[in-house]
């Protein structure tokens, strides 16, 4: 990421791909007419948070999930970030505003727009200033890569954790056999520990699965899917992989991969998978959806991937578009949205008073 956190904090809404010498051009956003979730964020990762859920608000992307990782993120990152969420509301004018003032002059220092380009095809809505901050919501787990580090005191971390009320999910808990960066069976030691709390807490659970499809499939029949469902996150696979998924119920969500080139194998799983499991993502600040690959990905960027995913499930008109944008959100609410658990209330009072005394 040492590339990424290089590059410039632009003030506005506007997306920009990467081009030579620290410049930059302007990319047209996908004009599409419905709600829009981002069901897997790191936004605590991004350099400006409260600016990334100011664009969100401006690009009608109305549902956000940050992820957060007991083990690898800072603390206060729970306490943060609904500060974070408050000062959108004050950017979004300023954003926009300074999104007007690009467009009318061309461009800024470091950003042109593409030749013979109208700045009208790059403009905000309307309305974008008044609109809606998304809907936050939080995730708590520790993800594979940490697993080497996963024992009591820190399953005990995460139980508190997740009796917070804005909990939704225990994620992103898996397997990644692709780095390797925990050995394997802490790997599953860990995921199967939490994969019981999620059975404990009422919670889904939000999985990350890399080259280790089958074994994680395994897993969970064992030890029993959750009751509240399970997500699985940043898919980028093909029809055979994912169908035993599917049949199992879970929700398939798609990130920036699915505009990738490479990734037709993945389009085609998705127009195969029943539109009341799929959910899009961002993964922010990584998997930036083509044509912006290079630069930090940020939530509003999900617009891209749920314009792609449209074309892929043949949503021709508008509203076709329309009504598929709001079968998404409307899976992404039904199972990240949801009031908190009986446990969850149960332990809230409990864990809080733990919170502050540490």
């Amino acid at each position: 990421m040492a590339e990424e956190e290089q590059q410039p904090v632009f003030a506005d809404a506007l997306f920009r791909q990467k081009r030579k010498h620290g410049k930059f051009r302007l990319v047209e956003p996908p004009r599409i007419a419905g709600p829009v979730v981002d069901t897997h964020a790191h936004v605590h990762l991004l350099a400006d948070p409260a600016l990334e859920f100011a664009r969100c608000a401006a690009w009608g992307v109305g549902f956000v999930c940050d992820i957060v990782d007991v083990q690898e993120d800072a603390p206060d990152v729970f306490e943060r970030i609904d500060d974070w969420h408050a000062q959108a509301q004050s950017r979004l004018p300023e954003a926009v505003e300074r999104t007007r003032e690009v467009l009318a002059a061309g461009g800024d220092e470091l950003t042109h727009l593409p030749d013979g380009a109208d700045a009208a095809c790059f403009a905000l809505p309307d309305d974008a200033a008044s609109r809606s901050l998304p809907r936050l919501r939080l995730a708590a787990g520790v993800h594979p890569h940490n697993a080497r580090f996963y024992d009591d005191a820190m399953e005990s971390r995460l139980v508190n954790r997740l009796a917070d009320p804005r909990i939704c999910a225990v994620g992103e808990i898996g397997l990644d056999y692709h780095y390797d960066l925990s050995p394997r069976e802490d790997q599953r030691r860990a995921f199967r520990r939490q994969i019981r709390l999620a059975h404990t807490t009422g919670l889904p659970a939000a999985l990350h699965v890399r080259e280790a499809h089958d074994e994680a499939f395994a897993i969970l029949r064992e030890e029993g899917f959750p009751e509240a469902g399970t997500l699985l996150h940043c898919f980028d696979l093909d029809w055979e992989t994912l169908e035993p998924w599917v049949d199992r119920g879970c929700f398939v969500a798609l990130g920036g991969a699915l505009t990738f080139k490479r990734c037709q194998d993945t389009r085609d799983a998705v127009a195969r998978t029943p539109r009341n499991l799929l959910l899009t993502e961002t993964d922010s600040p990584y998997m930036t959806p083509e044509p912006m690959r290079g630069m930090p990905c940020g939530p509003a960027h999900t617009v891209f991937t749920a314009a792609c995913m449209a074309e892929v499930l043949g949503c021709e008109t508008e509203k076709a578009r329309s009504q598929m944008l709001a079968q998404i959100a409307q899976n992404a609410r039904a199972l990240l949205d949801r009031p908190p658990t009986a446990w969850q209330i149960e332990h809230a009072q409990t864990a809080a008073t733990e919170r502050n005394c540490e």
